[in-house]
């Protein structure tokens, strides 16, 4: 399997996403899920209609990727889940990539140096950063920062000038950045399913394989419910 290699791709880190279908780093074909419903009403129905778009059996897929966070949890679980799902029931490969560095890599010339972000929700948001390595390859580019939680308002501050940013908050959040940050265009600030594929191919040619059973979204924080939990435990343990 190298360049001919069938690629499934999903992306459905926010409410909504997208998959795609790829022959080695050649992208086939595209579809966004449905706008307005969660992921996991969507998600299996887009892949079908995705496969009948190239002419695939499921079973021809001999790679699944998808991202795998941070990002939304709903969002996170349903694609981690149905790409383990398809690639034990087809024995494809399965590999996760990172969300920012989705982001990331979709930042066109010539930025060369971006802060990759997306919503953590609570007035936070994911951060990391990012350094193309050749600028004569699109995807070429390695985490310089790795993901973390900030305080999205005292972030965006503290921005150092001229610093290239992107990602889906931005929306939100434009209006906020000081005057010399260079933000990328609303085009290229979602993570897409073409570009985890294209990521996907090239993880797969320098060997990186992921172990179907013990891959999990990467949430980088506990759910709501899991710190409810650990602050009644926490605060059960104190009482005398």
């Amino acid at each position: 399997m190298t360049a001919e290699l069938r690629i499934l791709a999903l992306e459905t880190t926010g409410l909504s996403g997208t998959v795609a279908a790829l022959v080695g780093d050649r992208v086939l074909t595209t579809l966004d899920l449905a706008a307005g419903r969660r992921s996991a009403q969507s998600l299996v129905p887009g892949i079908a209609e995705l496969c009948r778009d190239v002419g695939w059996q499921i079973a021809d897929v001999q790679l699944v990727a998808v991202t795998a966070g941070p990002g939304s949890f709903t969002g996170l679980r349903v694609g981690v889940t149905t790409a383990k799902t398809l690639a034990y029931a087809t024995g494809a490969v399965v590999l996760a990539v990172d969300t920012l560095a989705v982001i990331a890599a979709q930042a066109p010339p010539p930025i060369v140096d971006v802060w990759a972000t997306f919503d953590a929700q609570r007035g936070e948001l994911f951060v990391a950063r990012s350094e193309r390595r050749d600028p004569n390859d699109p995807l070429a580019w390695e985490t310089t920062a790795q993901a973390r939680i900030v305080d999205a308002a005292t972030w965006f501050a503290g921005l150092a000038p001229a610093a290239a940013v992107t990602g889906p908050p931005l929306a939100r959040w434009q209006d906020s950045l000081p005057a010399e940050t260079t933000i990328v265009a609303e085009e290229f600030r979602h993570p897409h399913a073409a570009t985890v594929g294209r990521l996907a191919w090239r993880m797969h040619q320098a060997g990186v394989r992921h172990d179907l059973w013990t891959l999990t979204p990467n949430y980088l924080r506990a759910s709501a419910a899991e710190e409810k939990l650990i602050a009644n435990k926490t605060q059960a343990g104190g009482k005398s």
